[in-house]
């Protein structure tokens, strides 16, 4: 099977970074929100709701901020867009970064898809530009870094993955996809991607080097 694919294809927070979830919880915690109450927001309409539409750059942080402490609101809790933003980020995975490295060594084309959202500084927002930030020399290991707020069109809209495929010249079928949503793993299958659902680090290391038949992992 690993000599059927030529590129590896990551989405970056949740992924490359810890999951993002795990800093929501915490401001649910310390809010007194409902476990999860952000996902919960974020699910409803999910293609025109404040995140998507953010992703999409349609709207600035400010509208944002407020178009998403209405949906909070219609759901019964108070919590305003801002805050949320404020902890989207994520640390690095130092043995995701690692891999990288050692998938390029041998051989293997690396690119990137993210959802993210056009301003502030994270695993969740748009790219600096600067070459000293951390995110930016990970990101400078890719080929072709796809990121939602500049394409117009996020995951899982099946013109991302192709468009995707374009910029590497490849078939789907050549390509494996890394995603720690189930709901974006499931487009990239159904073009043909063996599409792997990321649950820890080790794990998407350990499924990734049984399929390429690459060690991967320490």
């Amino acid at each position: 099977m690993a000599g059927r694919f030529e590129a590896v294809i990551f989405d970056f927070g949740g992924v490359i970074t810890e999951s993002p979830f795990e800093a929501f919880n915490r401001l649910e915690a310390g809010r007194g929100l409902p476990r999860d109450f952000i996902r919960q927001v974020n699910a409803a309409n999910p293609d025109g709701n404040a995140w998507a539409r953010f992703e999409r750059a349609e709207i600035d942080a400010a509208a944002f901020d407020a178009q998403f402490a209405a949906e909070a609101r219609a759901l019964g809790h108070e919590l305003e867009g801002s805050a949320v933003l404020a902890v989207l980020s994520g640390s690095i995975r130092p043995a995701m970064v690692a891999a990288l490295d050692r998938l390029a060594d041998a051989g293997l084309r690396l690119a990137c898809i993210t959802n993210n959202v056009p301003t502030g500084h994270g695993a969740g927002m748009a790219r600096s530009g600067d070459a000293r930030d951390a995110y930016e020399q990970v990101f400078a290991r890719f080929e072709h870094v796809i990121e939602s707020s500049k394409a117009g069109v996020r995951k899982p809209d099946p013109r991302i993955y192709r468009l995707m495929c374009e910029k590497l010249g490849l078939g789907p079928e050549r390509c494996i996809y890394l995603d720690d949503l189930g709901i974006n793993c499931k487009p990239a299958a159904m073009l043909g991607m063996h599409a792997i659902k990321v649950v820890s680090g080790e794990q998407a290391l350990a499924d990734l080097s049984d399929v390429l038949g690459l060690a991967l992992t320490a």
